[in-house]
């Protein structure tokens, strides 16, 4: 479980999904949480370096965790069948959550089939500066119905039931902001109501 997380940081930072000293993963083990620890890069990350938390975001060994763990834990509270969550800084996603005029109970427009079924709704939560715990209740309470949420003027935060699922829906994420930067000032043709009820039906998550 520990390597599955250095590894995915590893891809995450190569593949410049991440950069710097941003972006963190966590992972649900039984009553902890093993998440990446504060002002590391997901690039370098080694199995012995990772801190655990528990649920209520409260430390409980290793090296001082991400600030952001409050975030993962509302995000276990509230989704008890997650079994990890993936929080970037990916450019595209980060470009949208700074735009203005966005719906904030569903950012992205159902672009893509894989889109719909791995990602589904993405709601906007309101700027809180990295670290404000305040946001814990917000998150906790939109993770309670959609898997994936942004962070307006920050970034998205996905759960999946496990490392590979919540990683497939964060890049399946970014890659939507892109396809939707790209076409903005263009007619497009979303998927149409019925199309999206159709594949929802089939969500990989």
């Amino acid at each position: 479980m520990r390597q599955q997380i250095v590894d995915l940081g590893r891809s995450l930072f190569t593949r410049r999904l991440t950069f710097g000293r941003t972006g963190n993963i966590s992972v649900r083990d039984g009553d902890d949480i093993l998440v990446t620890p504060t002002g590391a890069s997901l690039g370098t990350l080694t199995p012995g370096a990772l801190s655990t938390v528990d649920v209520t975001g409260r430390h409980v060994r290793g090296p001082a965790p991400s600030k952001e763990a409050f975030l993962h834990a509302a995000v276990y509270r509230a989704r008890p069948s997650a079994g990890a969550v993936v929080h970037l800084h990916s450019t595209h996603a980060v470009a949208v959550s700074c735009l203005a005029g966005l719906d904030p109970d569903d950012v992205l427009p159902p672009l893509t089939a894989y889109y719909v079924m791995r990602v589904g709704g993405l709601p906007l939560l309101p700027y809180h500066a990295p670290g404000d715990a305040t946001l814990g209740p917000a998150a906790e309470k939109v993770a309670a119905t959609h898997h994936a949420f942004l962070l307006a003027n920050h970034g998205p935060i996905v759960a999946g039931a496990d490392l590979a699922a919540a990683a497939d829906a964060i890049e399946e994420l970014e890659e939507t902001a892109r396809l939707y930067l790209l076409l903005r000032g263009h007619h497009t043709r979303p998927l149409t109501p019925q199309q999206v009820t159709d594949l929802t039906e089939r969500a990989i998550r």
